[in-house]
Protein backbone atom coordinates (compact mmCIF):
# COMPACT_ATOMS: atom_id res chain seq x y z
CA UNK A 1 0.00 0.00 0.00
CA UNK A 2 1.06 3.38 -0.96
CA UNK A 3 0.68 6.60 0.96
CA UNK A 4 -2.81 7.56 -0.92
CA UNK A 5 -5.38 4.74 0.20
CA UNK A 6 -4.46 6.20 4.03
CA UNK A 7 -5.06 9.77 3.10
CA UNK A 8 -8.15 9.27 1.52
CA UNK A 9 -10.10 8.49 4.46
CA UNK A 10 -9.05 11.61 5.68
CA UNK A 11 -9.20 14.00 2.97
CA UNK A 12 -12.69 12.77 1.65
CA UNK A 13 -14.80 15.13 3.84
CA UNK A 14 -12.74 17.78 2.62
CA UNK A 15 -13.00 17.21 -0.51
CA UNK A 16 -16.85 16.50 -0.70
CA UNK A 17 -16.90 19.98 1.20
CA UNK A 18 -15.28 21.06 -1.68
CA UNK A 19 -17.28 19.90 -4.24
CA UNK A 20 -20.26 20.85 -2.80
CA UNK A 21 -19.15 24.80 -2.37
CA UNK A 22 -18.36 24.40 -6.19
CA UNK A 23 -21.47 23.25 -6.96
CA UNK A 24 -23.23 25.69 -4.96
CA UNK A 25 -21.87 28.56 -5.74
CA UNK A 26 -19.42 28.21 -8.34
CA UNK A 27 -15.89 29.59 -8.16
CA UNK A 28 -14.40 33.40 -8.47
CA UNK A 29 -14.73 33.99 -12.51
CA UNK A 30 -10.87 34.96 -13.01
CA UNK A 31 -9.38 31.86 -10.61
CA UNK A 32 -7.32 29.37 -12.09
CA UNK A 33 -9.57 26.62 -10.65
CA UNK A 34 -11.59 26.71 -13.87
CA UNK A 35 -8.75 25.97 -16.83
CA UNK A 36 -8.26 22.85 -14.36
CA UNK A 37 -11.94 21.64 -14.61
CA UNK A 38 -11.91 22.54 -18.26
CA UNK A 39 -8.91 19.73 -18.15
CA UNK A 40 -9.70 17.20 -15.83
CA UNK A 41 -13.89 17.47 -16.70
CA UNK A 42 -14.26 16.26 -13.08
CA UNK A 43 -14.87 17.97 -9.74
CA UNK A 44 -11.89 17.32 -7.21
CA UNK A 45 -13.49 14.22 -5.29
CA UNK A 46 -14.86 12.36 -8.94
CA UNK A 47 -10.69 13.02 -9.90
CA UNK A 48 -9.50 12.08 -6.75
CA UNK A 49 -11.38 8.74 -7.01
CA UNK A 50 -10.79 8.10 -10.49
CA UNK A 51 -6.82 8.07 -9.99
CA UNK A 52 -7.22 6.29 -6.64
CA UNK A 53 -8.63 3.30 -8.72
CA UNK A 54 -5.62 3.13 -10.29
CA UNK A 55 -3.55 -0.26 -9.06
CA UNK A 56 -0.52 -0.49 -10.21
CA UNK A 57 0.30 -3.42 -8.27
CA UNK A 58 -1.77 -5.19 -10.82
CA UNK A 59 0.78 -4.78 -13.37
CA UNK A 60 3.74 -5.43 -10.97
CA UNK A 61 5.06 -8.86 -12.34
CA UNK A 62 3.34 -8.09 -16.06
CA UNK A 63 7.06 -7.24 -17.42
CA UNK A 64 9.01 -9.76 -16.16
CA UNK A 65 6.51 -12.51 -17.07
CA UNK A 66 6.46 -11.10 -20.81
CA UNK A 67 10.31 -11.03 -20.85
CA UNK A 68 10.68 -14.40 -19.97
CA UNK A 69 7.92 -15.24 -22.83
CA UNK A 70 10.00 -13.48 -24.81
CA UNK A 71 13.23 -15.63 -23.90
CA UNK A 72 10.93 -18.44 -24.21
CA UNK A 73 10.27 -17.69 -28.02
CA UNK A 74 13.93 -17.21 -28.65
CA UNK A 75 15.07 -20.63 -27.15
CA UNK A 76 11.99 -22.70 -28.97
CA UNK A 77 13.40 -20.71 -32.42
CA UNK A 78 16.83 -21.63 -31.81
CA UNK A 79 16.53 -24.79 -30.92
CA UNK A 80 14.16 -25.99 -34.29
CA UNK A 81 16.61 -28.06 -35.60
CA UNK A 82 17.64 -28.29 -39.48
CA UNK A 83 17.31 -30.84 -41.60
CA UNK A 84 21.08 -32.24 -41.48
CA UNK A 85 21.88 -34.83 -43.71
CA UNK A 86 18.29 -35.23 -44.51
CA UNK A 87 17.94 -34.02 -48.16
CA UNK A 88 15.30 -34.33 -50.98
CA UNK A 89 11.84 -32.27 -51.60
CA UNK A 90 10.43 -33.11 -48.24
CA UNK A 91 13.44 -31.59 -46.38
CA UNK A 92 13.85 -28.51 -48.53
CA UNK A 93 10.39 -28.19 -47.60
CA UNK A 94 11.01 -28.69 -43.68
CA UNK A 95 13.55 -26.73 -43.46
CA UNK A 96 11.45 -23.80 -45.61
CA UNK A 97 8.68 -24.04 -42.74
CA UNK A 98 11.09 -24.24 -40.19
CA UNK A 99 12.47 -21.35 -40.85
CA UNK A 100 9.33 -19.51 -41.24
CA UNK A 101 8.50 -20.61 -37.93
CA UNK A 102 11.64 -19.59 -35.96
CA UNK A 103 11.48 -16.04 -37.75
CA UNK A 104 7.99 -15.72 -36.44
CA UNK A 105 8.55 -16.51 -33.33
CA UNK A 106 12.04 -14.52 -33.26
CA UNK A 107 14.48 -11.98 -34.59
CA UNK A 108 12.77 -8.91 -34.85
CA UNK A 109 10.58 -6.19 -33.28
CA UNK A 110 7.33 -7.52 -35.99
CA UNK A 111 8.27 -11.07 -34.35
CA UNK A 112 6.63 -12.45 -31.48
CA UNK A 113 9.45 -12.07 -28.89
CA UNK A 114 9.72 -8.61 -30.21
CA UNK A 115 6.32 -8.14 -29.41
CA UNK A 116 6.31 -9.59 -26.28
CA UNK A 117 9.38 -7.32 -25.32
CA UNK A 118 7.25 -4.20 -26.25
CA UNK A 119 4.13 -4.75 -24.25
CA UNK A 120 6.56 -5.77 -21.42
CA UNK A 121 7.62 -1.87 -22.24
CA UNK A 122 4.57 -0.87 -22.26
CA UNK A 123 3.48 -2.51 -19.08
CA UNK A 124 6.03 -0.76 -17.04
CA UNK A 125 5.53 2.16 -18.81
CA UNK A 126 1.72 1.87 -16.94
CA UNK A 127 3.32 0.87 -13.71
CA UNK A 128 5.53 4.10 -13.39
CA UNK A 129 2.76 6.42 -14.57
CA UNK A 130 0.30 4.52 -12.00
CA UNK A 131 3.03 5.00 -9.34
CA UNK A 132 3.40 8.43 -10.57
CA UNK A 133 -0.13 9.41 -10.63
CA UNK A 134 -1.17 8.30 -7.09
CA UNK A 135 2.12 9.77 -5.20
CA UNK A 136 1.99 12.92 -6.79
CA UNK A 137 -1.81 12.76 -5.49
CA UNK A 138 -0.81 12.27 -2.36
CA UNK A 139 1.83 14.45 -1.72
CA UNK A 140 -0.92 17.53 -3.05
CA UNK A 141 -3.06 16.05 -0.81
CA UNK A 142 -0.72 15.95 2.37
CA UNK A 143 -0.54 19.47 1.59
CA UNK A 144 -4.29 20.69 1.18
CA UNK A 145 -5.49 18.59 4.30
CA UNK A 146 -3.09 20.95 6.46
CA UNK A 147 -3.69 24.21 4.96
CA UNK A 148 -5.33 27.28 5.96
CA UNK A 149 -8.09 26.84 3.06
CA UNK A 150 -8.88 23.17 4.71
CA UNK A 151 -9.19 24.55 8.11
CA UNK A 152 -11.82 27.21 7.23
CA UNK A 153 -13.37 24.70 5.29
CA UNK A 154 -14.32 22.72 7.79
CA UNK A 155 -14.94 24.85 10.25
CA UNK A 156 -18.32 25.94 7.77
CA UNK A 157 -18.98 22.25 6.64
CA UNK A 158 -22.30 22.47 9.27
CA UNK A 159 -23.41 25.62 7.31
CA UNK A 160 -26.16 24.85 5.32
CA UNK A 161 -28.30 27.98 4.99
CA UNK A 162 -27.61 29.93 1.98
CA UNK A 163 -25.02 30.10 -0.78
CA UNK A 164 -21.40 29.51 0.33
CA UNK A 165 -19.73 32.62 1.57
CA UNK A 166 -17.03 34.52 -0.58
CA UNK A 167 -14.57 33.33 1.70
CA UNK A 168 -15.56 29.51 1.33
CA UNK A 169 -15.74 30.06 -2.53
CA UNK A 170 -12.21 31.09 -2.69
CA UNK A 171 -10.63 28.26 -0.35
CA UNK A 172 -12.73 25.51 -1.99
CA UNK A 173 -11.39 26.84 -5.33
CA UNK A 174 -7.78 27.25 -4.16
CA UNK A 175 -7.82 23.76 -2.75
CA UNK A 176 -9.83 22.23 -5.82
CA UNK A 177 -6.74 24.12 -7.89
CA UNK A 178 -4.31 22.24 -6.15
CA UNK A 179 -5.62 19.10 -6.08
CA UNK A 180 -7.22 19.12 -10.38
CA UNK A 181 -3.80 20.55 -11.32
CA UNK A 182 -1.32 17.83 -9.89
CA UNK A 183 -4.85 15.16 -11.76
CA UNK A 184 -4.07 17.13 -15.03
CA UNK A 185 -0.33 16.85 -15.18
CA UNK A 186 -0.71 12.90 -14.89
CA UNK A 187 -3.56 13.32 -17.55
CA UNK A 188 -0.99 14.64 -19.67
CA UNK A 189 1.51 12.34 -19.21
CA UNK A 190 -0.86 9.23 -19.68
CA UNK A 191 -2.00 10.33 -23.29
CA UNK A 192 1.86 9.68 -23.69
CA UNK A 193 1.41 5.98 -22.46
CA UNK A 194 -1.77 5.94 -24.52
CA UNK A 195 0.68 6.67 -27.80
CA UNK A 196 3.02 4.07 -27.10
CA UNK A 197 -0.29 1.80 -26.77
CA UNK A 198 -1.63 2.71 -29.73
CA UNK A 199 1.56 2.29 -31.87
CA UNK A 200 1.89 -1.31 -30.19
CA UNK A 201 -2.09 -2.10 -31.04
CA UNK A 202 -1.41 -1.29 -34.92
CA UNK A 203 1.57 -3.27 -34.90
CA UNK A 204 0.04 -6.05 -33.26
CA UNK A 205 -2.62 -5.86 -35.95
CA UNK A 206 -0.39 -5.83 -39.20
Amino acid sequence: MDRLDPLLETAGPLLRRVDQVLSAGGAPADHEVWRHLRRVRLLPWEAVQAVAALRPGDLADAAAELRAGARSCARVAASLPPPAEWTGDAADAYDAARRRAAAHLSGGPDNLDGRLEATAALAEAMFDWMTAARDGLAAVLAEVLTSAEALSLSADADVDAGLPSAGDLAAAADVAARVLETIATSYAAAQEVATVSADLAVALDA
